[in-house]
């Protein structure tokens, strides 16, 4: 297939280049704004070779291009300087605080394993000693040290890299501009405290390592920074000027704009908490203690640096180590009780080992990212349980008398020349957060169960389980959801109801979970997670299409399972959507399931005289 010569056609069709104000694509089709939709011949449209149709919707011109769209997309966008339409802006102005989640955890995600294995080199750090298989004083524990440091020190570094995968930014541009942050000579810098100015503006000095909320506005501003350079530069400069003045442009906003910012919110942070700390000390331990996972995450809790780095017996921390300590405890304990609740193996093995991480550790990351702030219930668990143990911190007056990350193995820091009562009160508190979280979590989080039906001749049988390997019908495409059958023909939506992309059916989900219809591979995941391509063991591709038009919710309300070209067992999760939250967003959320090598059977059957389809109910038979 020629697909510049198709693109080149089309564009023509579109009325040129100036035509044109931005292009993307969804699983099937191109998606253009225009600004004149009325110079557009659809008729001479779908004479174009591999063009299946046209659609004017949502003020769209959309075009129908099937399986092979991306392609398409590729060798049109370079026929032209057209904008991606931004779909993130859209999602934003919805649901800013969903947004920031949504970017925070799913920029995080690829993080989570990094951050896994530093934290339980962290946790061998304490262990190996108390049992004296390994000596502080030996070269190994030096060097172990900074392995478990590395990849907390460098997430600036590695969240520059998902995050401009998310934003559409040059990665190495992004993962420069973190390095700026980072460099050894700019720490220096900022440990000396002399005042710093670049180009006549004064440098905030402030230490990003471990940070994670600064790189994230930054590669979110870089995109529009990228953006503006790319349509003023000249096409024979582009090559050098434009990522020099980006890395330049962003490298000074990072440490002029940015940094400022964070500084800022962190010490009016600690100015706040302070003052409610000598009003009302329950109050101030009880609300840092609930809120300390979100200022781990901005890296502001480094604020309060220099009440705690000095905790001693001659000058305790009565406010952030003791508030740490209901906090990193209601983490891991969060972690356990998903790890034991799920039923799915990798949510179970992330969440016992971010757990561990946190309770004998104290580091919190990997559970923050890796299950309580992806799951949200878990948080809130966490919150709520960390700031009933930080109000009985703040009654009892807990005091810290060294400078150590609060968890079960540092409890000694609390122990006091004065008697028995301050290690008391912290044991108290680090049993009532441990306690109390996994007893919210445990009520508030639940996992969706993958329910499957197996069909044998004469009997049915409903069982909690994913079907065993080999008892996949190799001509059956069985339900991947639960929900009332829609005949294909009566979905909204021209490219399915005509049957442009093959025959099949739809569902009008009742369950949040999509399961997989058969035993095979998973050929296509959409970045935007509204669609997955499958390929049975026998050959039969299906496109499982969820809702309508949410290719525009860029991700949001959307959970992936698998990822492409893994191997997947009828009836194991493959994707679950919050459908109330799509169809309060205004989405249909009818899901159509279409086999897309319709043309390679004699006959493709759907089942249409159901009327309701259960998990692996037979649902489209091939011929």
């Amino acid at each position: 297939m020629d697909y510049k010569k198709t693109a080149e056609e089309i564009l023509q069709q579109l009325g040129g280049a100036k035509n044109v104000q931005s292009a993307t694509h969804c699983v099937t089709r191109l998606r253009l704004k225009i600004k004149d939709e009325s110079l557009i011949d659809d008729e001479a449209m779908k004479e174009i070779p591999g063009v299946m149709g046209v659609m004017r919707k949502a003020g769209q011109y959309q075009i129908i291009m099937g399986n092979d769209v991306n392609n398409y997309y590729r060798a049109f966008v370079k026929l032209g300087n057209f904008d991606q339409v931004s779909e993130e802006k859209e999602t934003q102005k919805k649901n800013v605080l969903a947004f920031i989640v949504d970017v925070i955890s799913s920029s995080m995600a690829p993080v989570v394993p990094a951050m896994l294995a530093g934290g339980m080199i962290k946790v061998l750090l304490i262990v190996l000693p108390l049992i004296h298989l390994l000596s502080t004083e030996s070269q190994t524990y030096a060097v172990l040290t900074f392995f478990g440091d590395a990849p907390f020190y460098f997430i600036p570094i590695m969240l520059a890299y998902t995050a401009a995968q998310k934003f559409g930014v040059t990665p190495m541009l992004a993962v420069s501009v973190a390095g700026i942050m980072l460099h050894p000579d700019f720490t220096a810098l900022v440990a000396d405290g002399s005042p710093l100015a670049f180009f006549g503006l004064p440098v905030t000095l402030a230490s990003y390592a471990s940070s994670v909320i600064p790189i994230l506005i930054m590669v979110w501003l870089m995109q529009y920074i990228e953006n503006f350079f790319n349509k003023i530069i000249p096409a024979v400069m582009k090559t050098f000027m434009q990522p020099l003045l980006v890395l330049l442009v962003s490298g000074l906003i990072a440490l002029v704009v940015v940094g400022p910012l964070g500084i800022f919110a962190g010490e009016g942070l600690s100015t706040i908490v302070v003052w409610t700390q000598t009003k009302a000390g329950w109050l101030a331990l009880g609300l840092l203690s609930a809120f300390m996972p979100l200022i781990v995450m901005t890296g502001m809790h480094w604020a309060f640096a220099p009440l705690f780095l000095i905790a001693s017996p001659a000058t305790p921390d009565v406010l952030m180590l003791p508030a740490m300590l209901a906090a990193n405890l209601a983490q891991g304990a969060a972690a356990l009780a998903v790890s034991f609740k799920a039923k799915n193996p990798n949510t179970k093995q992330i969440g016992l080992a971010a757990g561990i991480s946190a309770l004998v550790a104290g580091v919190t990351e990997p559970a923050l990212y890796g299950i309580t702030l992806k799951y949200k219930t878990p948080l809130y668990a966490a919150m709520i349980a960390g700031g009933i143990s930080g109000i009985y911190v703040g009654i009892s007056g807990l005091e810290s008398y060294a400078f150590a990350v609060p968890s079960l193995v540092a409890l000694p820091q609390f122990i006091g020349s004065t008697g028995n009562s301050n290690i008391i009160n912290a044991i108290i508190v680090a049993f009532a957060s441990i306690i109390l979280t996994f007893i919210f979590t445990w009520i508030l989080w639940k996992e969706e169960p993958v329910k499957t039906k197996i069909n044998t001749i004469g009997e049915t049988d409903t069982q909690d389980t994913t079907l065993p390997s080999g008892s996949s019908d190799p001509k059956k495409v069985s339900a991947p959801l639960q929900g009332k059958i829609v005949p294909l023909d009566q979905v909204n939506d021209a490219v399915f109801s005509t049957k442009m992309m093959g025959e099949g059916i739809a569902i009008l989900p009742e369950n949040d979970l999509i399961v997989a219809p058969f035993d095979g591979t998973v050929t296509a995941v959409f970045p935007t997670k509204h669609a997955i391509g499958l390929t049975s063991d026998s050959g039969i591709e299906v496109l499982i299409h969820v809702g309508i038009d949410t290719v525009e919710l860029n991700g949001l309300h959307f959970e992936t399972f698998v990822t492409a070209d893994q191997k997947i067992k009828q009836g194991e999760p493959l994707l679950k959507a919050d459908f109330a939250a799509i169809k309060a967003a205004g989405y249909d959320t009818v899901t159509p399931i279409i086999i897309t090598n319709t043309d390679q059977y004699i006959e493709v059957v759907a089942k249409e005289d159901l009327e309701q389809a259960d998990f692996q109910d037979a649902l489209i038979y091939v011929v």
